[in-house]
């Protein structure tokens, strides 16, 4: 039996949706109600992002269209971070641009050299309505970015140029997950 205080114990694994679903490429709603569904939906995405060994998971990545992402994330200097944010706002990039290998659970096995500021800040809300600000540096930072833009209705692909973009589409095309996913 899982245990009643670890995030998602309560939660059910839910499918995850794949690069080409409309849901992933389009912005998200802003969460409106702070009630019993919301908490069992950010339940749901730790269980879900457990199952999945990743380190954040937005809400359109299981197919709901709202503005709200979890993470249990280390940064550089190995600290974990672990929690949720309602309605976020990336609020502020800064600091040295890295490229770092990045992937995500909507392009299972797949990750291309991106783009992004190593340290972020994020405002929004917590399940129960509270205001909260998270600050992230190195990875966790990533994460943060990473996982905001997909409440955008982007994907990091969208952030890779140039060759890596080519090379990480040729690979999408080959994936066998892709090939469930493409229109017969």
């Amino acid at each position: 039996m899982r245990n009643a205080s670890i995030p998602g114990a309560h939660g059910r694994v839910r499918p995850l949706t794949l690069l080409g679903d409309p849901v992933l490429h389009a912005p998200c709603q802003q969460v409106t109600d702070f009630g019993p569904e919301l908490a069992t939906l950010v339940e749901d995405l730790f269980a879900t992002m457990y199952a999945a060994q990743g380190v954040g998971l937005a809400a359109n990545q299981v197919g709901e269209s709202l503005r709200v992402f979890v993470y249990d994330c280390p940064d550089d200097e190995d600290v974990r971070h672990l929690g949720h944010v309602v309605n976020p706002r990336l609020v502020e990039t800064d600091g040295v641009v890295i490229r770092g290998p990045e992937g995500c659970l909507s392009l299972p096995g797949l990750e291309a050299g991106t783009e992004r500021y190593d340290h972020a800040v994020v405002e929004g809300f917590t399940v129960t309505g509270e205001p909260v600000t998270i600050h992230g540096t190195g990875f966790f930072a990533r994460c943060l970015q990473h996982e905001c833009d997909h409440l955008e209705g982007r994907v990091y692909a969208d952030r890779v140029s140039g060759w890596r973009h080519r090379r990480l589409m040729r690979q999408v095309t080959r994936a066998s997950w892709r090939r469930s996913v493409l229109p017969t």
